[in-house]
């Protein structure tokens, strides 16, 4: 977005917003209530798209600038940060409130997407005008202003249009209201001031880029000629699928936007708009390739051409790449988790599909369900040109039953225990070893014979993991030299079928 000027959809929703705003004292449907919501989102995504060209514009100074003129360029810098330092003590602020505001709206709804109470005529008055946080943003807004200009000379200052301001709306019905009463005073829903929120830090933002780009412009004035210029070739990405097309920006750093150079790649003009060429190629084969050219500037010693170092990229075949977060093995009762990505297609943009089982999930994050022992495949597919899908890669998996449990109680699966630990236990256990998935047996049913020195054997059954009553009981009796023998135990897993487990024998002592 170039400095402080309004394009068309800016001038629309600004003119939108004001349109809505009016129509607040009438009614709050939930249709206007959207209204404001949709365009607090798009206020937001511009603000965003502003802050990556700020951070563009410091990275390509400090790339060419800082290192080419350092004791010149320095300090230039230091006085832009300082100006991004005060439009962020705004933006810090008004983040402080809308979080407050969202708050006390009762948060977000994950329906709508909009704070829950958006159409409240309550909160806004009491947050912004009877606590004053209004009048105190207000004066903010004047402050930074009237900083932001401060950071430019008197000539940098000409033909300047900063749109974040504080003037109240001109009345055409009734006394003059005050800025804060205009926008967040009464009959104000929330959703409303959420969007004056919005376009306040979108007006900031755009008063930060307006005035970071005409302080770190100062380099170049007064220079004559610029003897040291750098060909740089900006691409989204040298990996590219075949049947996609290779896109790469190809300028000058430091560049005059106002003024198109001449630029060639391997024998051709390009296109060039804003002082940038675009350079698109379409890649119908893989392998490696390369690209150079020269770019010819108007100075005021006539024409001067500059090479652009060759550039390489690759174009590679589609493919996918499909990983079991746990192993290769896929269980049947499990929900088992798996990863799937493609080099070059947003996650967005795959298509996952499964024989043996069925996969849902999204945006790289999937969980497997299979119900059969054998095998089940995955496949990927993806839309590598728009409207064209295409198949990535496939893989094949195991499908396996869970390991059977091991049965234990008293802490052992046999051997001997003390007496008193085994009077003292509760449950009996089926415990996965050496499992990756955290899950569980339940024990069903299980046969105790309790076999004393020198008396017949007593035999008891039992259900659950937890011991019954009547089972405990018989626990109770047992002394030194006492056999027990669990046997005919069955556990019930995730897969809903039965095991039979090994059986205990224990030796008390």
């Amino acid at each position: 977005m170039a400095g402080g000027k309004q394009t068309p959809r800016q001038r629309m929703m600004g003119i939108l917003y004001l349109v809505l705003l009016g129509l607040v004292a009438l009614s709050v449907p939930d249709s206007l209530m959207d209204a404001f919501k949709n365009i607090r989102f798009s206020l937001n995504s511009s603000t965003a798209n502003v802050d990556k060209g700020i951070k563009a514009t410091y990275a390509n100074f400090e790339a060419t600038k800082l290192k080419e003129q350092a004791a010149r360029a320095a300090p230039i810098l230091k006085k832009a940060e300082d100006a991004t330092k005060i439009a962020k003590a705004l933006d810090d602020y008004v983040d402080s409130l809308n979080s407050k505001l969202i708050k006390a709206g009762g948060g977000i709804n994950q329906t709508t997407g909009d704070v829950d109470a958006r159409e409240n005529l309550d909160v806004s008055p009491r947050i912004m005008i009877t606590d004053k946080n209004g009048e105190e943003l207000r004066q903010k807004v004047i402050d930074t202003r009237d900083k932001l200009l401060g950071q430019l000379t008197e000539k940098e200052r000409k033909g300047i249009n900063f749109s974040l301001n504080a003037d109240p709306p001109k009345s055409t019905n009734g006394p003059q209201k005050t800025w804060e009463d205009a926008y967040f005073g009464e009959g104000i829903p929330l959703g409303a001031t959420l969007t004056t929120l919005a376009k306040i830090k979108a007006d900031n933002k755009n008063a930060e880029n307006e005035v970071v780009k005409r302080i770190l412009g100062e380099i170049d004035q007064a220079v004559i000629t610029l003897d040291q210029f750098t060909g740089v070739a900006v691409a989204p990405t040298s990996y590219v699928l075949a049947g996609q097309p290779y896109t790469a920006d190809i300028f000058l750093t430091a560049y005059d936007s106002k003024s198109n150079p001449n630029i060639t790649i391997n024998g051709s003009s390009i296109p060039v708009t804003d002082g940038k060429g675009k350079y698109t190629i379409n890649t119908s084969k893989e392998g490696i390739f390369t690209y150079s050219g020269s770019i010819v500037v108007k100075g005021p010693d006539g024409n001067k051409t500059y090479a652009l170092p060759t550039q390489t990229y690759q174009v590679a075949k589609p493919s996918a790449t499909i990983s079991p977060t746990k192993m290769n093995v896929l269980y049947i009762g499990l929900a088992n988790p798996i990863s799937i990505s493609a080099p070059g297609v947003s996650k967005e943009d795959l298509r996952i599909s499964m024989q043996g089982g069925s996969i849902s999930g999204t945006k790289g994050d999937y969980t497997a369900t299979v119900s059969t022992v054998g095998k089940a495949t995955i496949s990927v597919s993806g839309e590598i040109t728009k409207g064209k899908i295409s198949a990535l890669g496939s893989m094949e998996f195991r499908v396996k039953r869970i390991p059977d449990p091991v049965s234990e109680f008293a802490g052992t699966s046999g051997g001997t225990q003390n007496t008193a630990t085994i009077q003292g236990q509760n449950y009996i256990f089926a415990t996965l070893k050496d499992f990756e998935f955290d899950t569980k047996f339940n024990i069903k049913s299980y046969k105790l014979t309790i076999i004393k020195p020198r008396q017949d054997a007593v035999s008891i059954s039992g259900y659950g993991n937890t011991i019954p009553a009547d089972v405990k009981e018989k626990l109770r009796t047992v002394t030194p030299g006492t056999r027990l023998i669990f046997e005919d135990i069955y556990a019930i897993g995730p897969d809903k079928t039965d095991r039979l487990l090994n059986n205990i024998s224990i030796k008390a002592n």
